[in-house]
């Protein structure tokens, strides 16, 4: 999940790629909701997608249209300043976590968009930040990541690190990121970036991070810092341009203002590890996963060979609480 969310569920985001003919390409906007003269050949009708708790939406991206089926929001974290009764409850709760029969990460990768034009003239060096992150994460000097380790799967796999997780990054300059994206065009650019890098299944984390300025899934007024989810293909974070949130998602709460893209961004990096396909994998009675339990809880620091960055702890059935080394 995100860090905890507010009042309310989950978000399940199903799609897949489907190339529209020319014709109804042109046909389309930006984003539709479906009908039956509007779904082409194969796809599921609105009655069909209606009988899975979903709703069928049409999303024209990079020359191409992509269909996605939404559910329920799932995997928000909690902005700071609202978190606190959260928090309060969390740790009055606390785990255990629980296994639910799905899969978990085993040899993770992590793959990072930076979504739009607009990250050309950033000029705070986040994306600089965030590579060098997941650089150095996964790597021998990271105990953070192994508290994950311990959460294994019907496969006797776990999450397992034998090097840096980051396995691409990759500007999608084409054009502009959209100033308002909702949850079906977030959906989408996961898929085009994981299109851009040939990859898919549940070893994979997109991570979308959309640039300043923007509002993605109506960031940052919904609440939430970020979330994570399953779209059928991959594993994938909505990640914001948290900085526009200043201290409620978590700026110069550790060391310095660009410390909640490594806490927000770790908290998601944690939970798809061990819940790649929400909520399938490890998570606490009321669907909370490992880095909701500990959200802005005892926050602090780890060293990686590519520096110092801030983070909250994760929980951890062994140490029966949160924890920041496994």
């Amino acid at each position: 999940m995100g860090i905890p969310h507010q009042a309310g569920g989950r978000r399940f985001l199903h799609r897949a790629a489907v190339l529209l003919t020319t014709a109804a390409t042109a046909m389309l906007g930006a984003t539709i909701s479906s009908s039956a003269s509007a779904a082409p050949t194969g796809s599921p009708t609105p009655a069909a997608a209606a009988s899975t708790g979903g709703q069928v939406q049409y999303v024209h991206t990079h020359g191409e249209t992509v269909r996605v089926v939404t559910h329920g929001r799932h995997g928000v974290v909690p902005q700071k300043d609202s978190a606190a009764a959260h928090g309060a409850r969390k740790a009055a709760a606390g785990g255990p976590l629980y296994y639910n029969n799905g899969p978990v990460e085993h040899a993770l990768k992590v793959y990072l968009v930076f979504w739009g034009s607009q990250w050309n003239s950033d000029s705070n060096g986040v994306a600089n930040y965030e590579k060098n992150l997941f650089q150095g994460l996964g790597t021998s000097q990271d105990s953070w990541s192994t508290v994950n380790s311990q959460y294994t799967d019907n496969s006797g796999g776990r999450p397992s690190f034998g090097g840096a997780v980051l396995a691409g990054s990759w500007t999608d300059s084409a054009s502009a990121a959209p100033a308002s994206s909702s949850q079906a065009q977030i959906a989408a650019e996961a898929n085009v970036g994981a299109q851009h890098f040939g990859v898919s299944g549940t070893d994979v984390q997109i991570v979308v991070l959309s640039p300043s300025g923007t509002s993605p899934d109506g960031f940052p007024n919904s609440g939430f810092c970020a979330w994570h989810d399953w779209n059928g293909n991959v594993t994938y974070t909505n990640m914001p341009y948290v900085l526009d949130a200043g201290a409620s998602c978590g700026a110069n709460s550790v060391q310095n203002r660009l410390d909640g893209f490594s806490i927000v961004g770790g908290h998601e990096y944690a939970e798809t590890a061990t819940d790649p396909q929400p909520a399938s994998g490890w998570v606490a009675s009321d669907g909370e996963e490992n880095g909701d339990l500990c959200a802005w809880q005892n926050l602090g620091t780890i060293s990686l060979p590519t520096g110092t960055f801030a983070m909250q702890p994760t929980w951890s059935n062994d140490a029966g609480g949160c924890a920041m080394s496994g």
